[in-house]
């Protein structure tokens, strides 16, 4: 066995005792393994630039269109059971058979995003939403109009593909901050939506949802030009020289001349998986990890979606009352809906500020206690309050609900490695669509304000004590962090023993030798 130096190419005898090796300096380590790079290493070196502000726009579409799709179903369900005559429960089925479909999407959509490539599942999910988005203007009736929306939710379920597409091209440094950044097209979502409504709710609900589609219309076609395949996905299934060519074209989008940050003999490190499903969210490496996100995400869906739907009941419910009888459209109160969701935009700029000193784990936790002390505050307030009072308890829960689901979506995402990741996720959104899938029979006018506040309370605190039993992934490489990680972390730091890196968890490694590059 012999090694090579880089300076004089003259083969030296590997058989030195390990001080020898223990010699060799730092500079040298990295000149013997650059010809070989990581792909998190790969990306680190391009920077955040042009290429990733490219497709921050096209994910961040994506989000808006979510929050479009569902926020409308507020004001959709309870315009159609005045003008329709609908019952309580068909009026909740709207909003639930939206939830059942991305139910159903998430897991497809998942799937196909791990097996055959994040840009053809990112793809089909803004085909799907733009196309049945624009068919519900066309329902002649509730049965139509339920069977339209169920798709409508299955491409939506997708939508974690684009947010995950997004982290897998971010360097570690920049990845806090700008998961959270793409919350923002999210609440410009949610505020869309009442604008939407103010302008068109009087003219029509068909032209209301029609303009709710454009943003996903838009998303598919930047998605078409501008966003390339994941290379992390493609180094996952072998194809390393596809994923280097994408690479080196980000970094020329970049202003990072890739024939200097990648010459013609740099390769990626083989990091070929196995192909995998969700079985193995359940294997005993990831069980425990798997039920915690499922039950926050749980808990985080019910309170989020339940808390804008408790919102819009409180302001809106002596405006249906009067559409029954008179047979119109509800008067919405534009303004106090407008200004809690506007609260939205604080939460995201306070936990920007804050996730990467205070943390993704204590971050979560709090933001879910919170949002269910002032849902429950804003319930038991109705009727003994006034209505500034209840604007601003409805502005604090909405900013709370903001800052949890954020960083709970930043969280998993950075949890779960690149083989699992899209499937991993995509289960977790699942289980969340499941709970938004309840909320809207939680939230139901058969349910008192009062008894509604109070169980979303206890979900609140539920949630809470899931996300802060989750490993802990602020400064890590995307995936590489476990339960365990966290344990390990914790006897090193009582030991008192500082890591500055760790070398690859290949079996054929050899940690006890510092120098690459042996042949």
């Amino acid at each position: 066995m012999t090694a090579v130096t880089e300076n004089s190419g003259i083969a030296e005898d590997a058989d030195k005792p390990p001080s020898y090796h223990g010699e060799t300096n730092a500079s040298e380590r990295i000149i013997a393994a650059e010809r070989i790079i990581k792909v998190d290493d790969a990306i680190e070196s391009i920077g955040f630039g042009k290429f990733q502000r490219r497709v921050l726009w096209a994910a961040g579409l994506c989000f808006t269109a979510d929050a479009t799709e569902i926020m409308l179903l507020s004001f959709l369900s309870l315009t159609l059971q005045s003008e329709w005559e609908l019952t309580a429960r068909q009026t909740a089925n709207i909003t639930a058979c939206v939830f059942a479909g991305s139910l159903v999407g998430t897991l497809t959509l998942g799937y196909l995003g791990d097996h055959y490539g994040r840009r053809p599942a990112f793809l089909l999910s803004t085909a799907i939403i733009s196309l049945f988005g624009v068919f519900t203007a066309f329902a002649t009736g509730y049965a139509s109009l339920l069977c339209i929306r169920f798709m409508v939710g299955f491409g939506v379920g997708g939508l974690t593909v684009p947010f995950d597409i997004f982290a897998e091209f971010l360097p570690t440094s920049h990845r806090g901050k700008h998961l959270l950044i793409i919350e923002y097209f999210w609440t410009a979502g949610s505020l869309m939506t009442p604008l939407f409504a103010y302008l068109t709710l009087d003219v029509s609900w068909r032209l209301f949802v029609i303009m709710c589609a454009v943003p996903c219309i838009v998303s598919g076609f930047l998605g078409v030009c501008l966003v390339p395949e994941s290379p992390r996905w493609l180094i996952s299934v072998g194809q390393n020289d596809r994923a280097l060519a994408v690479i080196r074209n980000a970094a020329a989008v970049n202003g990072v001349n890739p024939d200097i940050a990648f010459p013609k003999d740099v390769k990626l490190k083989d990091e070929q998986v196995e192909n995998s499903g969700f079985r193995d969210l359940l294997s005993r490496k990831w069980r425990r990890i798997t039920l915690l996100l499922w039950l926050t995400w749980i808990g985080y869906a019910i309170g989020y979606y339940g808390t804008i739907l408790t919102v819009t009941r409180i302001f809106d419910a002596d405006a249906v009352e009067g559409a029954d009888a008179q047979g119109g459209t509800p008067n919405f109160d534009y303004k106090a809906i407008f200004i809690s969701a506007s609260a939205e935009i604080l939460g995201l700029f306070v936990v920007i500020q804050t996730v990467d000193s205070v943390g993704r784990i204590p971050t979560q936790a709090m933001s879910y206690i919170f949002g269910g002390i002032f849902i429950f505050s804003l319930s038991m307030s109705v009727g003994n309050a006034s209505r500034n009072v209840l604007t601003v308890l409805a502005f604090c829960a909405r900013a709370f609900e903001m800052m949890g689901s954020c960083v709970t979506w930043v969280s998993t995402a950075e949890i779960l490695p690149t083989e699992i990741r899209t499937t991993g996720h995509s289960a977790a959104n699942a289980m969340g669509r499941s709970g938004a899938f309840l909320s809207p029979y939680l939230v139901g006018t058969n349910n008192s304000i009062k008894f509604v506040g109070t169980a979303m309370l206890v979900i609140h605190v539920i949630t809470a004590c899931c996300a802060y039993n989750l490993p802990e992934s602020k400064g890590r490489d995307l995936g590489h962090t476990s339960i365990e990680d966290d344990e390990v972390n914790a006897e090193e730091d009582k030991e008192g023993i500082k890591m500055a890196f760790r070398y690859d968890s290949d079996p054929e490694t050899q940690p006890a030798s510092p120098v690459r590059g042996i042949v």
